[in-house]
């Protein structure tokens, strides 16, 4: 039985469909990130798992046991969850042992063990020399290492963020980022992570779930969501990548300039009309003279346009983006070769 489970879950604010029709399901101990641009329903989605607002539709469970539908919901502080926010939310009057002190206070635990617990967490967060301080003594990252020990300590069914990194500056976000993946491999709580950046998702999670105008296009591992995207918003989203349109002739994919075997290319054989492909840059390599046969793919003879660098096939029009190693310096106008690793390229719709 999985841990949390959304059925056809929506939400709608009058006539706006802010969550249409999602489904999702996490096991015990799963991370799994809502990955997607500013208004993509990810947040309004959180919010319906920790019971701050009803689906119009669908429903939410957890353990079997249903949470949320539309005549009503389990309250918040009813659900065994625990949610970090953007702000922190930390209580400025408290000091660091008294925050994370404090779930455990409303649970009524016996002193000696309630002092315990927390010892152990402010050791695990790294934040026992600092337990007197307040947060104002205190830099972001110090404060959000408070919130997420505060939320774990009570050991919750469920955990929920919601973009608790965006307030930091790129070095605590990176640092971060390990730091709660680290506390996940640790804990193993059931992890609900809402962010708009892609790198937060691909450190952190077992499963992404990228959302796009209020429903899933997909939901897969970093690695695969990153090679096999299935969709052109997926693709364009996650990372770099090249668009590029072949069609389907006998027992060849025809692009410009070049082509590549059905057989070559995963489920080749049903490919047919025209298709887009997702290459990334880095499955491509670019180099001084053909490989001879020696290589993955097809080959093509490309123009360097610029350093970053960009190619098009030599007398045909589709500019490539592409990597080269650091020390293989092209220059701008100078004729190369391009070879395509055609189990790279991934069809989309």
């Amino acid at each position: 039985m999985s841990k949390l489970v959304l059925r056809g879950v929506e939400k709608r604010f009058g006539d706006t469909i802010a969550v249409g029709g999602v489904d999702l399901a996490l096991e015990e101990g799963e991370f799994v990130s809502l990955l997607g641009p500013s208004g993509c329903g990810k947040t309004t989605t959180l919010r319906m798992i920790a019971g701050f607002i009803d689906p119009s539709a669908g429903t939410i469970e957890m353990d079997g046991k249903v949470l949320s539908t539309p005549a009503g919901s389990v309250p918040p502080e009813r659900r065994q969850m625990s949610m970090i926010f953007q702000s922190y939310a930390v209580w400025p009057n408290m000091t660091v042992e008294q925050n994370v002190a404090f779930g455990l206070k409303l649970r009524r635990l016996p002193g000696e063990e309630l002092r315990k617990r927390v010892a152990e967490m402010l050791d695990v967060v790294q934040m026992r020399h600092l337990a007197q301080r307040y947060p104002a003594e205190l830099s972001g990252g110090q404060q959000q290492r408070v919130a997420l020990a505060r939320a774990i300590v009570i050991k919750p069914a469920v955990l929920l963020l919601d973009e608790p990194l965006s307030n930091l500056d790129a070095n605590l976000r990176e640092e971060m980022r390990f730091e709660i993946r680290r506390l996940h491999e640790e804990f193993r709580i059931t992890t609900v992570y809402v962010t708009h950046d892609q790198s937060e998702a691909m450190v952190t999670s077992d499963r992404i779930a990228v959302m796009n105008q209020g429903r899933i296009e997909q939901v897969d591992d970093p690695h695969t969501l990153y090679t096999k995207p299935r969709t052109r918003f997926v693709a364009g989203f996650i990372g770099r990548t090249n668009f590029i349109e072949g069609a389907a002739n006998g027992s060849d994919i025809v692009f410009d300039r070049f082509s590549v075997r059905r057989d070559a290319l995963e489920n080749g054989a049903a490919l047919t009309g025209t298709i887009t492909f997702s290459v990334r840059p880095q499955s491509m390599r670019l180099s001084r003279a053909p490989s001879g046969g020696a290589g993955k793919g097809p080959q093509v003879e490309v123009k360097v346009e610029y350093w970053d660098y960009v190619v098009t096939p030599a007398h045909g029009s589709t500019r490539l983006r592409v990597t080269a190693p650091p020390l293989e310096v092209y220059g701008v106008g100078e004729s190369a070769w391009l070879e395509l690793d055609p189990s790279q390229m991934a069809p989309i719709v």
